[in-house]
């Protein structure tokens, strides 16, 4: 694969927040440090490109009273047919993607975000080379929970660093927050693109 040049890189990320907005977050939330990270054409697509856009403009927005409620929040959720009051992280993922103009996935359960057609990890063996490979920027992670016995939280890669992921992540400590994790923490990952 073709290795993209950081200055067109910068070029087209530009070009991108020219069109999409830069939302309620800052542009300056989103740093992409050009040594640690290769980008390809496959990974740039607009789609991905639109949704990791729209995730990281999100970056701050939190909950009102710490109950899963105020006005964004609601907006994500409503998004999944869902109230206040409700955890959100899936259905903040679903509210990127729908921005994007892809109508799945779309869904406020985090299992659910994570079909056998679409996942190509599971039960936290996504830290293997071989699946390291195949990690794409703007698809889904999910973290297991073991109270839960199932996925109960799950967000967006933004960038992929060796063995770590750099995320966007709703209902993360009460807010929408970028996150480091360490790919031996993740248990599954799913792919809702074509590209």
């Amino acid at each position: 694969m073709a290795t993209m040049h950081p200055l067109l890189f910068s070029f087209l990320f530009t070009a991108l927040w020219a069109v999409v907005g830069s939302g309620n977050g800052a542009i300056a939330n989103f740093h992409v440090d050009e040594r640690d990270a290769v980008y390809t054409a496959k990974d740039l697509s607009d789609t991905r490109m639109q949704i990791i856009g729209i995730a990281t403009a999100e970056i701050g927005v939190r909950e009102l009273t710490g109950k899963n409620d105020g006005e964004r929040v609601e907006e994500y959720l409503s998004y999944t047919d869902l109230g206040k009051g409700y955890a959100w992280c899936a259905a903040f993922v679903s509210w990127c993607y729908g921005k994007a103009g892809q109508p799945q996935p779309r869904n406020p359960w985090s299992p659910a975000l994570f079909p056998n057609t679409r996942t190509y990890c599971k039960r936290g063996v996504c830290h293997k080379a071989d699946i390291q490979k195949q990690i794409k920027r703007a698809d889904i992670f999910g973290i297991y929970g073991v109270t839960a016995k199932r996925i109960h939280h799950v967000g967006i890669i933004r960038e992929i660093k060796g063995r770590y992921i750099v995320t966007v992540e709703g209902n993360s400590n009460d807010k929408v927050e970028s996150r480091r994790r360490h790919l031996s923490t993740v248990y599954a990952l799913s792919n809702w693109l074509k590209d």
